[in-house]
């Protein structure tokens, strides 16, 4: 019988949509692996679990869920369905029962993007200048695409709690981006670390899989080449 190729499911942070995957998906892609970004409206945690959940049912199991800094805290909630097999953490929050992406931040020293935001209309708004912060490997047009296409968390969307922690059960993979100004490395080696996850570091800001997709790209494959070996053997 034909193995069934793992799925891959990317789940994007604030500040972000699914276009931060732009430079690791086609290569995924071109390797018959089944893709799809959800695109959650960064509301409630809960609906944004919920979307991932929706998703899910678009791509065959199992699959791997990918998520990058606060798609973190929602791939550890989402990740405790059954069509899951494996989570992928890219500079990511991972909290556990009890925890929020807020108090996981707070036990840290704030970080320099969080010196250049605005609170207008009830969301967390990122100023022009905090991209440096947040995506500062990138070349200068980069940055403005990033910024352009950035959209606003929910001002208490940090705040928000539910329930499920999936990697105690499911295996886990981080990438830990050394040279992050936006979630601080530390707290990125201390949830890797926790979760007993497969890490890999690199030299990189925020967003290491726009600065190097390559190695982003390498670590989703491995982990969804080792939840297809896992599930074939079952």
């Amino acid at each position: 019988m034909a193995k069934t190729k793992t799925s891959i499911v990317f789940c994007h942070g604030i500040w972000a949509d699914g276009s931060s995957f732009s430079k690791v998906i086609p290569a995924l892609q071109t390797e018959g692996f089944e893709v799809i970004a959800s695109q959650y409206g960064l509301d409630t945690l809960k609906g944004d679990v919920a979307t991932v959940t929706h998703t899910l049912g678009r791509v065959s199991s199992p699959a791997i869920l990918v998520g990058h800094s606060y798609g973190g805290t929602v791939i550890t909630a989402a990740g405790t369905d059954d069509r899951v097999a494996g989570l992928v953490y890219i500079a990511a929050l991972a909290p556990d029962e009890g925890e929020t992406s807020q108090s996981q931040i707070n036990g840290y020293p704030t970080t320099e993007v969080f010196s250049h935001i605005e609170i207008a209309d009830g969301r967390i708004w990122m100023r022009p200048e905090g991209v440096a912060h947040f995506a500062g490997d990138l070349s200068e047009q980069e940055q403005q695409i990033v910024w352009a296409t950035h959209f606003a968390p929910a001002a208490d969307l940090f705040d928000q709690k539910i329930k499920g922690t999936a990697w105690k059960s499911k295996p886990s993979w981080y990438i830990v981006a050394n040279k992050d100004r936006t979630v601080q490395p530390e707290l990125q080696r201390f949830l890797a670390k926790r979760m007993g996850a497969k890490t890999f570091e690199v030299e990189s800001s925020h967003v290491p899989m726009l600065s190097s997709p390559k190695l982003v790209t390498d670590v989703i494959r491995s982990a969804a080449n080792a939840v297809q070996e896992s599930t074939a053997t079952k």
